[in-house]
C-alpha cells in the first residue's frame, strides 16, 4: 500500500481542504483523519457507511480511595506535576495527572491505584471505502498514541487496498512524528507568509529525519507572490519537488462552507489542485 501524508506547519493552511480533494480525485478506497486534537475530514466526506467506535486508553490515572488513605501526604510531596488536592480528603486532579505511578509507589497503605483511563474515541467507517479516524479527549497527553492506532486500523481494514491518503496534524509534534512513520511521500501545503515560510523549514527538518519523499505546493499563494516566489525559490534550492501554487478563491471557501471539497465545482483552486494532484501522484508512484 502506498501512504501519502498531507502536512502543513500550522492550522488553517489549507491541508485538509487538499487532503479531501486527493481523496476524491483518487477516488480512495482508505484514508484516515490523523489530526485526532481537531478531526474535521469527516465534515466533507460525509461518511454514510456504518461506523465501529471504540474507546482508546492512554495512560492510567491515579486514584485515592479515602477509605484507606491515612493523609500522611507523601502522594502530594512527591508528586511533580502537582496532581494531589486536599480537601477534607486526598484527591487526584484528573487532568494535571500524567499517570506515572509515583503515588502508587510511595503510599505505605495501598490507598493509591492506577486505573486505566479512556482517552479518546476511535471511529472507523468500512463501505465503500475505509475511513479511520479518531478524537482525543480533552486533557489527554497521548496523541501520538492516538495517531498510531488511527493508522493501524485504517491498514487492517483496507489489506487489499494499493493507495491510502492521510490527513495529519499541524505542526511538528508527537502526533506528526506518529503520522510520518511508515509513508512514502509527504505533501507540505505552505501558505506565502513569513511564519508560514518559517513552519515549511521546520517542517521540511522534521520530515526529512524519516527519509521519505517531501514535496511541497502553496495555497492562497497570490495573497503574497513575493513570499510565494521566496518558497518556490527554497525548493528549487534544496531539491524538493515544487508541485505548483493554488491561488485564493472565494468559490472554494462557498464550497467548504456547505461541506462540499474544491474539486466538487468549478473553481480556479479546484483546477489548481487538479494539476497538483497529478504531478504529486506521479511522483508518489515513481
Amino acid at each position: 500500500m502506498k501512504q501519502l501524508l498531507i502536512l502543513s506547519g500550522k492550522g488553517g493552511t489549507g491541508k485538509t481542504t487538499i487532503a479531501s480533494a486527493f481523496i476524491k480525485l483518487a477516488k480512495a478506497k482508505a484514508y484516515a483523519d490523523c489530526d485526532v486534537d481537531a478531526p474535521n475530514l469527516h465534515l466533507i466526506m460525509h461518511q454514510t457507511s456504518d461506523v465501529r467506535q471504540s474507546d482508546y486508553y492512554g495512560l492510567p490515572k491515579a486514584e485515592i480511595d479515602p477509605a484507606i488513605c491515612i493523609q500522611c501526604d507523601l502522594c502530594r510531596q512527591y508528586c511533580r506535576f502537582d496532581a494531589i488536592r486536599v480537601g477534607a480528603n486526598y484527591q487526584v486532579d484528573y487532568y494535571a495527572c500524567e499517570g506515572c505511578g509515583v503515588c502508587e509507589a510511595i503510599c505505605s497503605v495501598n490507598a493509591v491505584t492506577l486505573k486505566p483511563d479512556i482517552a479518546g474515541d476511535l471511529m472507523l467507517y468500512v463501505g465503500d471505502a475505509v475511513f479511520s479516524t479518531a478524537q482525543l479527549r480533552m486533557g489527554s497527553g497521548t496523541s501520538g498514541l492516538l495517531v498510531t492506532e488511527v493508522k493501524k486500523q485504517m491498514k487492517s481494514a483496507a489489506t487489499d487496498t494499493n493507495l491510502a491518503i492521510i490527513d495529519g496534524s499541524p505542526g511538528i509534534g508527537c502526533p506528526v512524528i506518529a503520522s510520518l512513520s511508515g509513508m512514502d511521500m509527504v505533501l507540505i501545503v505552505v501558505e506565502p507568509t513569513i511564519s508560514g515560510i518559517s513552519d515549511m523549514e521546520r517542517i521540511i527538518k522534521t520530515a526529512g529525519n524519516f527519509k521519505t519523499k517531501i514535496a511541497v505546493c502553496i495555497n492562497k499563494s497570490d495573497i503574497n507572490i513575493e513570499h510565494a516566489k521566496r518558497i518556490e525559490s527554497f525548493c528549487n534550492k534544496q531539491n524538493i519537488p515544487f508541485m505548483g501554487n493554488i491561488p485564493f478563491d472565494a468559490k472554494a471557501v462557498t464550497a467548504i462552507n456547505n461541506g462540499q471539497s474544491i474539486v466538487d465545482i468549478d473553481c480556479a483552486a479546484g483546477r489548481a489542485t487538479k494539476a497538483i494532484y497529478e504531478k504529486t501522484f506521479k511522483l508518489l508512484l515513481e
